[in-house]
């Protein structure tokens, strides 16, 4: 009698993979070593020691002007207030999904929540621009920008765009994803401000102790999103959309997917430096 393949939810991969191999083949392991060898020099050619390594990647993606940046002692983290928000607030953001079982959630969130979602980043958007106008002498703008407001701003951003983000992730990547939403309640909504909050208590805090995890933290968040957006890409180009189904099959994706954002991150680097040693810019 013939069988017919499982049926999931719409948005559940179907079945079909399920003949995948369960150990990677010496195309995987080759992608694996490459990632993990292109990541590792990229990591060398970096100078310094970790502070050093985490001010070249907040090079890459954020202005860093030191008065609109926090100050723990007297180092600057990586990242503006503005950036810091955003990436951490995406790191803490996934931290939450996944310890509520969100972890493969193939789902957008409903639509509520999305305009809710969406709101966050109007909001985050709208301050950057009243912030952006007073760079020019006379501009008009709405009300005086600080680091609070950009911090918190960030904040939002951050775990709206982590939420939006992370079912494309699941769907393009892995054979099952679960049929639950990123966010799903409301309430869940409400631990999302909370973890905002948190993290703005902490940045605005400016405690010296705080200055390594926070700079850490902030940068991983940075890798975090790039690293998801990058493996995307990757699994479209090596045609294997859907076709995931461990780990152990998903590692040298993500890790291929790590070596182009470091590789991004490098040429932007030095992209930035040139520019500004050859003709002055303030970049």
């Amino acid at each position: 009698m013939d069988k017919s393949p499982d049926k999931f939810d719409p948005q559940e991969r179907h079945a079909a993979n399920d003949g995948l191999k369960e150990s990677p083949g010496a195309g995987d392991r080759i992608l694996l070593l490459a990632g993990i060898a292109i990541i590792v020099a990229t990591l060398f050619l970096s100078p310094g020691g970790l502070l050093d390594k985490a001010d070249h990647v907040g090079y890459a993606v954020c202005h860093q002007i030191p008065v609109r940046s926090y100050f723990f002692g007297d180092r600057q983290l990586p990242l503006c207030a503005r950036c810091s928000g955003q990436y951490l607030g995406a790191l803490f953001g996934l931290v939450s999904m996944i310890a509520m079982g969100r972890g493969r959630a193939g789902r957008m969130p409903p639509t509520p929540i999305v305009v809710i979602l969406a709101g966050f980043i109007a909001i985050w958007a709208f301050d950057g621009l009243n912030s952006y106008l007073t760079l020019f002498p006379g501009a008009p703008h709405l009300y005086e920008p600080s680091n609070f407001l950009r911090v918190t701003t960030g904040g939002l951003q951050g775990v709206a765009l982590i939420a939006l983000v992370w079912p494309f992730f699941n769907v393009s990547l892995w054979a099952k994803t679960s049929p639950r939403s990123s966010i799903g309640r409301l309430r869940e909504v409400g631990l999302l401000l909370v973890v905002v909050a948190l993290i703005v208590a902490l940045v605005n805090s400016e405690f010296a102790p705080l200055l390594y995890p926070l700079a850490l933290l902030s940068v991983a968040g940075t890798l975090i999103m790039l690293t998801l957006v990058n493996t995307m890409i990757v699994v479209l180009v090596l045609k294997k959309d859907g076709a995931v189904r461990n780990w152990r099959e998903a590692l040298p994706l993500v890790v291929a997917g790590l070596a182009l954002s470091s590789v991004g991150l490098l040429i932007i680097v030095l992209g930035r430096s040139w520019l500004t040693d050859m003709f002055g810019l303030p970049l």
